[in-house]
């Protein structure tokens, strides 16, 4: 068991080491100021990955996202290896609110914002306040901290280049957002208490492992207990001959606390060219040696048996994939670790995610007497401790698609409804866009006016922006007036009216009454009819236009008619 050094008081804390147990469990060594940790014998840095919407492309984009996903593992440098992470986790409650909800200004609006919120809340609660974020790893052998560097610096601008092909952005997070995707799995509903400031710990002389080590951790034959949680690491142990694209997409909308890890290690060319070499040459041996046992017994015309015959076409088929086609080898494992309240709960999901790999023809199993080294290959670490590796081609290693649906949720945002894919809240702010204009179409009863109501709703409860509504069909009446704002109505029988023969500040640039006597002549067109005005009365018109507002125009009558 491991004890929670959190927990702790500053005298006890002053006595006590980190135990060996918690070391083997958080293997990390040492944090770097600027992200790079050491664990194991490694030295490793992770980046966050911007989703890509791939489910909702049109199939023609899906293959362009997949040939550009193609190009960017073939990017990936040979001396290091690769982890590309999927965690499903709850929101924090704290950023939900800083997020998502509309602030509280104290003032008369409140209880609209109160309302909205809770609307909020409601519809948060269909994706049981998951959300899902992607991040990729690379660990290196360990080297002097300054190589470390400036290997991550050049890769970085490499893997940048390869993923905006994607449209997927590519960002290097802190020492504290690495801890707080360890301290949200290992500590389930504390996160928004998750706090860390390099400074400060130095400071105190505190651990960073005092932050993220759960209070208890045992590991038992098929499944590990974390304080009052359960847990359990599945490998992907076969795959099936026919992969489909939407494998992780399936295992990830699992509505549960779990990380899956795909480790990639890409093997150079020439020794992969050597290794495939080598394999059908054992493959030619086998077979002729099979022929010369039929040989000598007469048998001269026996074919060669259908699995011999199989192997020798792949094998030729894999030979071309590397030479021919610009295919990669590499070895590919992939990893999920779950976690449940119960142990019946955590058996049901596990049996879940087993259905799943079996929809697709692939075997799922759990990592039986291998739980903590499961753990330590599934969280984003940088190292790879199960031993169950797949020799895979670029293509077949880019079925296992990591991108889903973008998620579009900017801090102080408004809403626009939900995520179909995700269920999550749509939080968009469109003054940070290059474009910021938005149009609402649809047909006849499809929602229009009430996405529209929605957005006045929450520009007014959330912003401090002007609105002005063009009412043609008088349905914003009340909305305009439930919140203070001002209706003005204007038709032949209100009090209000607009005189188009007005004229006030901002002509000075420009010739009034050339603008007022076009604005009479198209007047009198619309009321003709096309073809009628000619070019007598348009002569007409300008002489007229000027003799009457000669008089406002000199200053001896009021700039109106």
């Amino acid at each position: 068991m491991i004890r929670s050094l959190a927990a702790a008081n500053q005298s006890e804390r002053d006595k006590l080491r980190i135990p060996k147990s918690v070391q083997q469990t958080i293997p990390i060594k040492r944090i770097y100021a600027d992200g790079i940790w050491q664990v194991g014998r490694k030295h490793s840095r992770t980046w966050k990955l911007t989703d890509v919407n791939y489910i909702a492309a049109s199939q023609e984009a899906q293959r362009s996202i997949f040939t550009a996903y193609c190009g960017a593992l073939n990017a990936l440098p040979t001396d290091a290896t690769a982890k590309i992470t999927i965690v499903n986790h709850r929101l924090n409650p704290a950023e939900f609110e800083r997020r998502i909800l509309l602030p509280y200004k104290g003032d008369w609006l409140d209880h609209f914002r109160e309302e909205a919120n809770q609307i909020m809340r409601d519809r948060s609660k269909q994706s049981n306040n998951l959300v899902q974020e992607r991040y990729i790893t690379l660990s290196i052998a360990e080297r002097k901290i300054e190589e470390s560097r400036a290997y991550f610096r050049r890769v970085e601008s490499n893997l940048n280049k390869s993923f905006s092909r994607l449209d997927s952005g590519l960002k290097a997070i802190s020492n504290y957002e690495r801890l707080r995707i360890l301290h949200d799995f290992f500590r389930p509903g504390q996160e928004q208490y998750f706090q860390y400031d390099d400074a400060q710990a130095m400071r105190r002389g505190a651990d960073f492992r005092e932050l993220i080590c759960p209070d208890g951790m045992c590991f038992r034959k098929n499944h590990f207990e974390m304080g009052d949680k359960f847990g359990r690491v599945l490998f992907l142990r076969s795959y099936a001959s026919f992969v489909a694209d939407d494998l992780i997409s399936d295992l990830t909308e699992f509505s549960r606390n779990l990380m899956l890890s795909i480790d990639l290690i890409p093997v150079p060319t020439d020794e992969a060219v050597k290794e495939v070499e080598s394999i059908i040459l054992g493959v030619e041996t086998d077979i002729t040696r099979w022929q010369q046992r039929q040989n000598a017994k007469n048998n001269f015309t026996a074919e060669v048996p259908r699995t011999m015959e199989q192997k020798r076409e792949n094998s030729r088929e894999y030979m071309d994939d590397l030479t021919m086609r610009d295919q990669r080898m590499i070895f590919s494992i992939i990893t999920i670790v779950h976690t449940a309240d119960s142990l019946e709960q955590l058996d049901a999901d596990s049996e879940s995610l087993f259905a799943i790999g079996k929809e697709h023809l692939c075997d799922i199993s759990s990592a039986r007497y291998q739980q903590e080294d499961g753990l330590n290959t599934a969280l984003p670490y940088g190292l790879r401790r199960l031993k169950a590796l797949h020799t895979l081609t670029t293509e077949s290693c880019a079925v296992a698609m990591p991108f889903r649906a973008q998620e579009i949720q900017d801090p102080g945002g408004i809403s626009y409804g939900i995520n179909v894919i995700s269920k999550n809240p749509l939080i968009c702010d469109r003054k940070r866009l290059v474009s910021p204009h938005a149009f609402y179409l649809g047909v006849s009863g499809s929602g229009k006016s009430m996405g529209m109501k929605s957005t006045i709703q929450n520009v007014a409860l959330g912003t401090e922006d002007d609105i002005i509504i063009v009412d043609a069909e008088r349905e914003y009446g009340a909305l305009t007036r439930a919140f203070g704002g001002e209706v003005v109505e204007i038709s032949p029988h209100s009090m209000h009216h607009i005189n188009p023969l007005e004229v006030v500040k901002g002509y000075e640039n420009e010739n009034p009454i050339a603008l007022k006597s076009e604005l009479i002549t198209s007047i009198l067109e619309q009321q003709m009819g096309a073809g009628i005005m000619s070019g007598s009365y348009k002569s007409i018109i300008d002489r007229c236009t000027a003799s009457v507002f000669k008089p406002y125009l000199s200053g001896k009558a009021p700039a109106h008619v």
